[in-house]
Order: C-alpha cells, then sequence, then structure tokens
C-alpha cells in the first residue's frame, strides 16, 4: 500500500478543500497545528513525509464528526487509519499515555502463547456463566484495565460484573472465556496491522471453537471492531451485538420491568456505538424506560456529541484535556446528577480530567459517572 493507493480507497480526491472537517474537529478547535484539510492537502499534493512524519497524525480521534459532515464524502477516518499503517512502517508512533503500558499488553497478548489469570473476578458469589452456552460475554482488556488506572479510581470490572448481572437476570448464563484477548481496537487505529490480525486470528478462533452464537459487548470499541473490521480479516460465523441493543429488545419482546430509580441523567453518545455505528435510540430507551430516571440531552447530542478526547491512549496531552472539560461542564449545565456512559474508555478520560486539575483553578467539572450497565443492573437489583 502507498499513499496513492489509501487517497483512491477514501476518496480523498473529491476533497474540496472547503475546510468543514477542520471546522468541525474537536482537536482543532484547540489546537491550532492540527487541521484535517491540511493533512488531506498535503496527501493530494504527495507530500508523504510531510504525513508520516507528523506527530499529529496520531492525534486524530477518528471520531468520524467530520466524515459525517463531508459533502465529498471523504473518508478522513480511514485515510488517518491508513496513513498510520505507513507511519508505523516508517517506524513512527504517537506519544503513549501510561508509559505504553496498554499496547505493550496488547503486543504481548498478540504474541505470547502464555495463559492468562482473566477469571479470578468470577470467583465471587453469584455469577452463573455457562461453558456450553450459546452467547458469550466478550470482557476484552478490562482485567487489564484494573491496575493501570486505579488511581483514577476506575474499576472497569464493574462493568463486566454489572454486565454478567444483567444477562443473568435476563435467563442467560453466558460463555466468559479464559483465553479471549484483547479484541485489537487500539492497534488497528494506530497503524499495527500485524498486532491486530493476530489478535483477530486468535479471537475468531476461540469464539469458533467454542460453538456460541451471539457474542456481546460492554465495549463499543470492541463491537465496533467485531462488526466492522473482523469481516475484513477473519470469518465469524455468530451474531454481534452490544448490551444496550440486547436490553432494548427485550424491552419490545418481553417487556422487561425495571425497579424505580430516581436519578436525573444525561447521556454521552460514544464515538463508536454513535456516529460509527448509527445506534443512538436503543441506550436511551433503556434509560427512559427506568421508572424514576429523567434524561436531559446535553446541547451536543446524537451524532453532534462531544467526543471525550482521546482515542487509542495515545497524543493525550493538554489538548485533549480541554475537550473532556468542555463536555463535563456541557453535562453540569443540564442540572444532571449523573452522566451515564456506555463505554468504559469514555468513563476513564472523564474520571482522568476530574482527578487530574494540576494546580490550576479551573472550572467545576465534578460529576457523578456510571455505565449504563451498571445503573441497569442497580435498577434490577443486582
Amino acid at each position: 500500500m502507498n499513499l496513492e493507493d489509501i487517497i483512491q480507497e477514501t476518496k480523498t480526491y473529491y476533497c474540496l478543500e472547503c475546510g468543514k472537517c477542520s471546522s468541525l474537529c474537536p482537536i482543532s478547535r484547540y489546537d491550532p497545528q492540527y487541521s484535517p484539510r491540511v493533512m488531506v492537502e498535503n496527501a493530494l499534493l504527495g507530500l508523504e513525509d510531510e504525513i508520516v512524519y507528523n506527530k499529529k497524525l496520531f492525534s486524530c480521534l477518528t471520531c468520524y464528526t467530520c466524515q459525517l459532515k463531508c459533502p465529498s464524502d471523504v473518508d478522513y477516518p480511514l485515510f488517518i487509519q491508513k496513513a498510520r499503517v505507513l507511519a508505523t512502517a516508517a517506524g513512527q508512533h504517537g506519544d503513549y499515555a501510561h508509559s505504553g503500558t496498554l499496547q505493550s499488553i496488547a503486543m504481548l497478548m498478540a504474541r505470547s502463547p502464555l495463559k492468562q489469570n482473566r477469571l479470578e473476578w468470577l470467583k465471587k458469589d453469584g455469577y452463573r456463566t455457562s461453558e456450553k452456552s450459546d452467547v458469550m460475554l466478550f470482557i476484552g482488556c478490562s482485567p487489564y484495565f484494573e491496575p493501570v488506572f486505579e488511581d483514577i479510581p476506575m474499576r472497569t470490572l464493574n462493568i463486566a460484573e454489572a454486565s454478567l448481572k444483567v444477562l443473568n437476570s435476563l435467563g442467560i448464563e453466558p460463555l466468559v472465556h479464559p483465553d479471549e484477548r484483547c479484541c485489537g481496537h487500539d492497534a488497528l487505529w494506530m497503524g499495527d496491522v500485524e498486532t491486530f490480525k493476530k489478535l483477530a486470528e486468535h479471537n475468531a478462533t476461540v469464539i469458533k471453537e467454542s460453538g456460541v452464537k451471539k457474542v456481546i459487548f460492554f465495549c463499543p470499541e470492541c463491537y465496533r471492531t467485531f462488526k466492522l473490521d473482523y469481516p475484513n480479516y477473519v470469518k465469524l460465523d455468530c451474531e454481534v451485538m452490544h448490551i444496550s441493543e440486547l436490553l432494548a429488545q427485550r424491552l419490545e419482546t418481553e417487556g422487561l420491568r425495571f425497579n424505580e430509580v430516581k436519578r436525573k441523567v444525561t447521556y454521552q453518545d460514544p464515538c463508536r456505538l454513535g456516529r460509527h455505528l448509527g445506534i443512538y435510540d436503543a441506550p436511551r430507551k433503556v434509560l427512559q424506560a427506568i421508572p424514576g430516571i429523567e434524561l436531559v440531552e446535553m446541547e451536543h447530542n446524537r451524532e453532534e456529541s462531544i467526543c471525550c478526547g482521546t482515542s487509542c491512549f495515545t497524543n493525550c496531552d493538554s489538548y485533549s484535556k480541554q475537550i473532556r472539560v468542555e463536555r463535563l461542564l456541557e453535562a453540569k449545565a443540564t442540572g444532571a446528577e449523573t452522566l451515564i456512559t456506555s463505554c468504559p474508555k469514555c468513563q476513564t478520560h472523564f474520571r482522568c480530567a476530574m482527578v487530574n486539575k494540576g494546580e490550576e483553578k479551573g472550572p467545576d467539572i465534578e460529576i457523578e459517572l456510571m455505565d449504563l450497565v451498571n445503573l441497569v443492573a442497580t435498577s434490577l437489583g443486582g
């Protein structure tokens, strides 16, 4: 693959240089050195080095805000993904957050035959799982996030536990596989296709050998990866579904009922679940079905939702922090007590912004954060 191939595949040659992408880009709003329009212009001029050796290539959130509004239908997020493959081949990468720990874990899972101890949390009483289930609950990197983000504090396994409780309440005893691996989302979007392919092939084999017919996700990035990216590399003979879709489906087919939870909430549309996959209604149907819940929308919601500010734990800088602060202030402006997310990474990044305030006297951005599935588990009595 070369730059010309990327231009053709992503329709970059249709660019009108209108600048709409840069005017909408959440990064460009704060970082004057980053411009999608300039990135595309450099590509069309054949200035490959200006792209490959530009650290700002890894600042793009691939949030799809520009792609949905582009009058020429240029697929800029895909352009970025493919350009990063060229950069990776040239030995370039972004600035990894958390000392590159999460990237190293993904590469280790892709290349090492070592057995994982990823089911320790299942030893708690009350969870019902089955090795012969038709349904699999995909846990992804949650067990590895625990020690990395304990200072925020953020327990991603709380979301996994709540998901299992919810599925059990629906009469589902899912398979939780001891040898699944990272879905590969971050590796793919950072241009490390080799690592992504190894992870995809491993997970596809695990799922095929388990015989499951449906895989449920609580992470939108995992879901997007399985639904849109895996088919380009591996064959999956199963249905994939986000847990909010399953809950919305059960509301319609079985009249699922919840206990009252009195709370005023607002909802964050994750980029991967929203703009990438077009799923906006399912989470809201679930929220509106819980007695006592008052849902108030932020000024920017659904397709207009503001990203949480960081992608793939790379180039997480002061501009990322400003985006998060902006979004948290918008959530607080609704008067909501709680900001509901349906993406573990969104919650992680928002918690990070509230904890790492530094010495400056910034605005009050404190607000309760909760994943949708945790709220549902509470309304079902656990």
